[in-house]
């Protein structure tokens, strides 16, 4: 039986507790809020303004296996509303993410040390909300099961850095090296204190061989693919209209932002270009000049973002450092293609020109290549994208959660 924890309850964790939970091994759930149908917090949800509170709904299957810490998380979403950044402030604001996190992993310690956890075998914790469950819980004979949903940092460091030197004037949109020394040696411990590491991508699995300790076991399992569109869309023919090109996803040159718009504007004549995003900086003038040439949109939910995708013909994914890139799987399910790097999850679930295309990361050349085959071969974007909606037909989230469950049956 398996302790799972996980701060906020986002896709790739519910997936995993879905298929914990259906294969038997879940013990306890502990998270900061859980909202379940038909309860206080559920009615408390669905009150104007608290639309965030709702995201957090669960099962109500796990209801009884769930431990919650809510108190702290609520005043960080209220503070979030508010705009009190002060309190929210990367690590050491009262109601920080890190803060948060911290929490939670220390309640869990507290709860292992109490005992009364007789049937539980191993612990499953997520990075940066590990440490403290890690230790009580080797100190106890439980194995310690850790989740990398991103890749090791020095790696991040390294290629990052690069970045910085390749595009000077979007360095300023790298925001990677803010975390404290404090907060890098408790990643590094968590790892040292980790059995077993659960990764999404040959890439974050790779990443790994910067950590100066001992080799870990390391279980590469993919995420799954939301609901397929099979609704009929309007592919790219070459005849009459551009090549409508899509980029979702923060505007910084960890995902290559630069990239897609040095190589957009060799064909501004032959391609049109949407940009969804969030800015990590106001103070990159190369990216506010950028801005203006396309069609910018600040923020959209997530179905909206589907509903874009199902009217745009390829997306432009080209990171530079990424630990999958969810962005790619619902792409996929929306019948679009996309182009992306091999420092993403892409390796693991694309075939080269079959469902998509893989091009090398912090390379502008190749994505401007891939880009002109696109425009030479216009058949290549509805052949690609209807294989990569066959591949998430094949992969829903389910399998994922499955998959992970099996992983784990072998090691406790």
């Amino acid at each position: 039986m398996i302790l799972f924890s996980h701060p906020f309850g986002n896709s790739n964790s519910r997936a995993a507790l879905h298929g914990i939970y259906e294969s038997h091994m879940l013990s306890y759930f502990f998270t900061t809020l859980a909202v379940f149908p038909d309860s206080l917090t559920d009615r408390i949800a669905h009150l104007p303004g608290l639309k965030e509170i709702r995201r957090r709904g669960f099962d109500v299957r796990f209801k009884e296996h769930t431990e919650c810490q809510p108190i702290y998380e609520l005043f960080r979403l209220l503070s979030l509303k508010m705009n009190l950044k002060k309190l929210t402030r990367h690590e050491i604001g009262l109601f920080s993410t890190d803060r948060i996190i911290q929490r939670l992993d220390k309640k869990i310690a507290e709860r292992l040390k109490r005992g009364n956890f007789p049937d539980i075998k191993a612990v499953y914790s997520y990075e940066d909300g590990a440490m403290n469950t890690f230790m009580t819980a080797k100190s106890i004979g439980l194995k310690n099961i850790y989740d990398l949903p991103i890749g090791y940092w020095r790696s991040a460091r390294e290629f990052l850095q690069f970045e910085k030197q390749r595009w000077p004037e979007w360095a300023s949109t790298i925001t990677g090296f803010k975390d404290s020394e404090v907060k890098l040696n408790r990643k590094d411990f968590e790892i040292e204190l980790a059995d077993v590491i659960m990764v999404a991508s040959s890439f974050t699995a790779s990443t790994l061989e910067n950590f100066p300790g001992p080799e870990k076991k390391i279980h590469i399992i993919p995420y799954g693919f939301p609901p397929v569109h099979e609704g009929i869309r309007d592919y790219y023919d070459g005849k009459k209209r551009k090549l409508k090109l899509l980029f979702v996803g923060g505007l910084t040159q960890r995902k290559g932002i630069a990239d897609v718009f040095e190589a957009v504007k060799q064909f501004s004549n032959d391609v049109s270009l949407t940009i969804v995003g969030q800015k990590t900086t106001h103070e990159c003038k190369a990216l506010d000049s950028c801005l203006k040439k396309y069609n910018y949109i600040p923020t959209l939910s997530n179905q909206r973002i589907l509903e874009l995708m199902r009217t745009h013909d390829v997306l432009l994914f080209p990171s530079l450092f990424e630990g999958f890139g969810l962005v790619i799987t619902e792409a996929m399910s929306q019948g679009m293609p996309v182009i992306t790097t091999n420092r993403t999850a892409g390796p693991d679930i694309i075939d080269h020109n079959k469902n998509g295309w893989l091009i090398n990361a912090a390379d502008t050349r190749v994505l401007i290549a891939a880009i002109k085959y696109l425009l030479d071969n216009p058949h290549a974007v509805e052949e690609n994208g209807q294989n990569a909606l066959h591949t998430a037909k094949q992969r829903p989230w389910n399998v994922y959660g499955q998959m992970l469950a099996e992983e784990l049956k072998s090691e406790i």
